[in-house]
């Protein structure tokens, strides 16, 4: 005979340790008395439900049967008779009738004339706590088994949760050019092109990450990291500027090249706020903090604009326009003093390249003095070839999903 109450003080007090609800706890119970009551008094294909009162500390059970008709049946065949051809979606939503788990709808109705196809009907059973010891060995085994799930989920919805945000975690071990960071009750893991270039990890450091992706694999929790993602910068200023987090200040656009320079549009609907400002903070204090988080990563705020007259000369900060012509196909060309060509471009075509992922607008820059000469590397996609040249090494950036089968592959390997 079962001690329910040790029993259930055990679980509990298991529950209570791993985070897991009351209610989980008595959905446990009930899996684990359903599992060793069939494994003792019935047969393996019945359905046996328990329902437990914790108040009382009673215990009953059911058999339960999957109510059907004859249009959720799979047809009937005679012997040497071909079944009939259904296509795959047909063919699983059909059921094979068994007695043990199915009951038809008429005969149903013989015990409960308002149910319907589809429904479950419940047949008492007699309560039975006296359990042999291969039974008992079952019920142990499915309440491991549901804690060890619910830990799972609970962690799994926990991370879930963060996905999109910042993560503060330790730096646990390298794996190549992989950093594996712990997180608590798990570990994270920053691939190679998910980190800032240049940036080199201590082990015990503690840092903050930008949570990319959370997925529950085979193998487990997958929690991908990265610290060169353009929103981690949006993130960061979120935590740093009260104005961004209240929602007064808006962050309409970024453009990064993770470890040399972000650039960050910013808005705001309250026209007595200035979005700079609000940024920058006093004496720089604000941004600063983020570029201090970011290894130094210069940061340009920028003010968002509608008119993109207005847009792209702010994106090209710090250089300095003159004018700017609008043409078709999401074209500008922009000029600017002679003094100031370098400047609007930038090394390797950098503040061109980074003012047309900001704005989202191709860009050509042209000298003031000389406007109908082409300069070369002075236009957006010239910036985009010669960034790709100088990264040519560099792997291209995977999917979320991909990163997650990366770090499955990491991990078993």
């Amino acid at each position: 005979m079962f001690d329910l109450k040790t029993i259930i003080s055990t679980i509990n007090q298991i529950a209570e340790e791993r985070g897991i609800s009351q209610d989980r706890v008595r959905e446990i119970v009930e899996a684990a008395f359903a599992a060793a009551y069939r494994r003792e008094y019935r047969t393996k294909n019945e359905v046996i439900r328990a329902k437990f009162n914790p108040e009382t500390g009673a215990i009953t059970f059911a058999q339960v049967k999957l109510v059907v008709d004859e249009n959720m049946l799979q047809p009937e065949t005679e012997e040497g008779e071909e079944e009939p051809v259904m296509d795959d979606s047909e063919a699983q939503k059909k059921i094979k009738f068994n007695e043990d788990r199915h009951i038809m709808i008429d005969d149903a109705r013989a015990f409960n004339a308002e149910i319907f196809p589809g429904e479950e009907l419940e047949f008492p059973l007699e309560t039975k706590l006296d359990f042999g010891r291969i039974a008992a060995q079952t019920a142990k085994q499915t309440v491991l088994q549901k804690l060890h799930e619910t830990e799972k989920e609970t962690m799994f919805d926990a991370f879930k949760t963060k996905e999109g945000e910042i993560i503060t975690g330790s730096v646990q071990r390298a794996d190549g050019r992989n950093v594996f960071v712990d997180l608590g009750k798990t570990t994270g893991i920053l691939f190679g092109d998910e980190i800032i270039p240049g940036e080199r990890y201590r082990i015990g450091e503690r840092l903050k990450f930008y949570v990319l992706a959370v997925e529950q694999t085979p193998k487990g929790l997958s929690v991908v990291l990265s610290r060169s993602h353009p929103r981690f910068v949006a993130k960061l200023f979120e935590a740093e500027v009260p104005e961004i987090a209240e929602g007064t200040v808006e962050i309409k656009s970024i453009a990064r090249e993770a470890g040399s320079r972000t650039k960050i549009a910013v808005w705001s609907s309250n026209e007595s706020v200035d979005p700079q400002g609000a940024c920058i903070g006093q004496k720089g204090t604000r941004v600063t903090t983020v570029m201090g988080e970011l290894g130094n990563e210069k940061i340009d705020i920028i003010l968002w604009s509608d008119d993109p007259k207005t847009f792209i000369p702010n994106a090209l900060a710090p250089a300095k326009v003159t004018d700017v012509d609008i043409l078709p196909n999401h074209e500008a060309r922009v000029f600017v003093p002679a003094d100031q060509l370098s400047l609007a471009i930038g090394r390797n075509g950098q503040n061109v390249r980074l003012a047309h992922k900001l704005t989202e607008w191709r860009i050509e820059i042209r000298s003031s003095a000389r406007p109908d000469e082409a300069i070369e590397g002075a236009r957006s996609e010239n910036g985009e070839a010669a960034a790709n040249k100088e990264n040519a090494q560099t792997p291209p950036e995977a999917a979320p999903e991909q990163k997650i089968e990366q770090q499955a592959e990491t991990e078993s390997g």
